[in-house]
């Protein structure tokens, strides 16, 4: 069980495996750094003393900023929203989703991830938000959220959010510091904001290896029969062990199916 709830719902979560990733982290670290931060699952269940997070989402980030410097602002923008949708109904969430999509706006942001269909946050090529509202559920309760959103602000004092690429959100990373890892995976290109270069991220790997960088690193791996795990150069890294995270939700909406997946984590140490 993951042991929290989440406070942003992104592509990708990690909330599943958070706890089983976290075992294999080293005991000791000095600053932590999550570059693709999205959801922010292993930084909850790791809750480093100090860090950097990123991410190339800008309004992610301003989000992730207003969750730790104004979580009562927070809520009640979430209120507000929430209670328009109760009172005139789902017209609104077309509104806040084209409000969203011309000015960015991190409120609109947080109240989409809690409304759309299944939870699932998609961005078309143009970086616009594209997934519908779900009918069926109303979005979780402000009194409740308000909870889980002040339990995050806790959490996240200690770290520093930036929108920046990954190589920059590490730039000032040393020997003896700990950088998690969760990039847009290689197989699933068009559902993840943003994309990397495979050969340009085998080259920051091989960067932090050399100096001496401890790294874990979640990518793909095997889903029901299919083995999507990636011809990572096996110098880069020490361990490779396979993760538990359940049934794959995508496949459940998109074709009715239920596949155990086991995703990949890396380790250099």
């Amino acid at each position: 069980m993951s042991g929290f709830a989440p406070v942003i719902k992104w592509s990708g979560s990690k909330r599943s495996q958070a706890n089983q990733i976290v075992s294999f982290a080293p005991n000791k670290f000095n600053c932590y750094y999550e570059p693709f931060v999205g959801g922010g699952s292993v930084l909850y269940a790791l809750n480093p003393r100090k860090g950097i997070c990123g991410d190339i989402c800008e309004p992610l980030v301003g989000l992730w900023n207003q969750i730790k410097d104004s979580p009562e602002k927070t809520v009640i923008a979430y209120e507000l929203r929430w209670t328009r949708l109760q009172e005139e109904g789902y017209q609104v969430f077309n509104e806040i989703r084209d409000n969203f999509n011309l000015t960015h706006d991190p409120a609109d942001l947080l109240f989409l991830s809690r409304t759309c269909v299944n939870g699932l946050i998609r961005f078309n090529s143009k970086g616009e938000f594209n997934n519908t509202f779900h009918h069926t559920r109303p979005g979780i309760h402000p009194e409740r959220f308000k909870k889980i959103i002040f339990d995050w602000s806790h959490k996240v004092q200690g770290l520093s959010f930036v929108c920046k690429d990954y190589r920059e959100t590490t730039g000032t990373a040393r020997k003896g510091d700990l950088i998690y890892l969760d990039p847009p995976y290689f197989h699933t290109k068009g559902r993840y904001y943003g994309k990397i270069d495979y050969d340009e991220f085998v080259n920051f790997l091989e960067e932090l290896n050399k100096k001496g960088i401890k790294f874990m690193l979640s990518l793909d791996g095997v889903r029901g029969d299919d083995d999507f795990t990636m011809p990572l150069p096996k110098e880069l890294y020490k361990r490779h062990v396979f993760i538990s995270s359940g049934n794959s939700s995508f496949k459940k909406v998109m074709n009715k199916e239920s596949l155990v997946v086991n995703e990949s984590l890396y380790l250099n140490y």
